[in-house]
């Protein structure tokens, strides 16, 4: 699938959870604080969703 494909009924596509994922990096020797940790896994979760299509439109 392509980055910038989004699964029917998801959120974000996966070229934007990406960007997502990237913004809470500063910089690679700054590591993240608790919440962003946190919001990071969040992210990685919603993106392995999208990836393997387990996303499904909201009722």
């Amino acid at each position: 699938m392509s980055p910038e494909a989004a699964v029917p009924g998801s959120v974000r596509s996966a070229a934007e959870l990406n960007a997502a994922i990237r913004a809470l990096w500063s910089h690679p020797a700054v590591p993240l604080s608790r919440e962003q940790r946190a919001e990071y896994e969040r992210l990685c979760a919603e993106l392995a969703r999208v990836e393997r299509g387990d996303v499904t439109a909201a009722a």
